[in-house]
């Protein structure tokens, strides 16, 4: 990620006839807020003198201590390439602060910033590359979304079956006019899906990246008159989508995960990574999968992980190690999807990384059998366990880890479990068409 300081930031927008700053930050669960200010504002704004309303931001604080104040991070200046008629639109993402002059805990980018810090004096810095899925659904005649794909194409597949090529094609160019580095862009299993991988980089820079790119896929499907979903599961009987997570660790501009000297190439830091994950991946899961629908993804027979164990080959399990090695050595973690709030699932992903480094936690032999054909039976004698089935299973075990807790801070982890309670409860009091289906005619 460029460096860029405020001078850098009033030069950029004289030189692009910036009118318009969106000052940027997400609520706890990952959702994009903005504050608009005009060119005239922006020396304020980069003096860290604009407030807010804090108590209007879901999750953030009460009514009684609302004033909150936005300080822009010069480095995620970058100008929105849809420039309109009457002056371009730019945008900073913001940290939150308060009204005393301290880091705001529920912040969900102090959270990571919190983390890192812990890496850092550790001797380490986090790399993350994110492989995230979405659907392309048509609109109804009011503009309302379907969902109707656009398509029925499959993996790889292109025009003229893929029709949302040319919408894919759009968001290619306009990532990369934004600073993406993109490494491919391909139509995924299920009908209508799709994925768009960019370079990876360090954990806030990514972290920023993936906010940035939600937003972008779905104003230019919008412009094509589709409407982009990173619901995990829209369409029962399909691949739902998710957001895997390449990971690795640099130490003194060195993979830390990479060791040329072992059989597999692997470091022991590597492996205690893998070992903090597999040992917290429950708790974790509330955070990476942190919707009622992102547990109708997490089934066997749709290609997502189910099963808690690691393999250097295949893709069934939880934790893949990709072949290559080198500085390009690391972990792909196979859960997560879009729905997430990055900052924090970035930042529970690190901690009990290095909780595994830290107390040496030895992960199990790697299993390269094919997890979804073992029995029972079979997963049990070779100590596989099972990810969370439910969202409320997740949140009793995040209710039950200390790491993970301390991760989060005990602001978004109190309100964070508190707006999950109450997701859950609504969800479960429902009656949903299936219920209606089997039981309304034959009770």
């Amino acid at each position: 990620m460029a460096v860029l300081t405020k001078e850098d930031v009033r030069s950029m927008a004289r030189e692009y006839g910036v009118k318009f700053i969106r000052l940027q930050f997400t609520d706890i669960f990952g959702v994009l807020k903005n504050v608009s200010i005009t060119v005239e504002q922006l020396d304020k704004a980069l003096d860290n003198e604009l407030m807010f309303d804090g108590s209007s931001i879901e999750g953030f604080v009460r009514i009684e201590e609302s004033d909150m104040y936005l300080h822009p991070d010069p480095s995620t200046f970058v100008v929105f390439p849809w420039k309109p008629r009457d002056g371009a639109v730019a945008r900073l993402i913001c940290d939150i602060y308060n009204a005393d002059g301290t880091p705001f805990i529920g912040d969900p980018r102090h959270v990571l910033r919190r983390v890192l810090a812990e890496a850092a004096d550790m001797g380490y810095s986090m790399n993350v590359g994110p492989e995230a899925e979405f659907f392309l659904f048509h609109v109804d005649g009011e503009g309302k979304p379907t969902t109707i794909t656009h398509d029925r194409a499959g993996y790889f597949d292109m025009t003229p079956v893929d029709l949302g090529e040319n919408a894919r094609r759009d968001m290619v160019l306009t990532l990369q006019q934004m600073g993406f580095e993109i490494e491919a862009s391909h139509h995924e299993v299920a009908p209508g899906q799709h994925e768009i991988d960019f370079k990876y980089s360090d954990a806030l820079d990514i972290a920023d990246k993936v906010v940035t790119f939600k937003f972008v896929v779905r104003t230019i499907a919008q412009r094509h008159g589709l409407h982009a979903t990173f619901m995990p599961k829209p369409i029962f009987g399909i691949a739902g989508s998710g957001m895997h997570l390449n990971q690795s660790l640099m130490k003194e501009s060195a993979n830390a995960f990479y060791n040329p000297e072992t059989p597999n190439q692997l470091s022991k830091d590597c492996l205690y990574y893998i070992g903090g994950l597999m040992k917290h991946i429950p708790a974790i899961t509330a955070i990476t999968n942190p919707t009622v629908n992102s547990y109708k993804r997490l089934v066997s027979g749709y290609e997502a992980p189910v099963y808690i164990a690691w393999s250097y080959r295949n893709r069934s399990p939880l934790i893949r190690v990709p072949a290559k090695r080198g500085q390009s050595t690391r972990i792909e973690l196979r859960s997560p999807d879009p729905s997430c709030n990055p900052y924090l699932a970035f930042a529970v992903c690190l901690k009990a990384g290095l909780e595994g480094i830290k107390n040496k936690i030895e992960p199990p032999e790697p299993c390269d059998r094919n997890i979804y054909e073992l029995s029972p039976r079979e997963r049990e004698q070779l100590g596989i366990g099972n990810l969370p089935e439910s969202l409320q299973e997740a949140m009793h075990c995040l209710s039950l880890d200390r790491v993970i807790q301390d991760a989060l801070g005990p602001h978004v982890l109190h309100r964070f479990m508190e707006a999950k309670k109450i997701e859950w409860d609504s969800y479960r009091m429902q009656v949903h068409p299936w219920e209606l289906e089997q039981y309304l005619t034959k009770f």
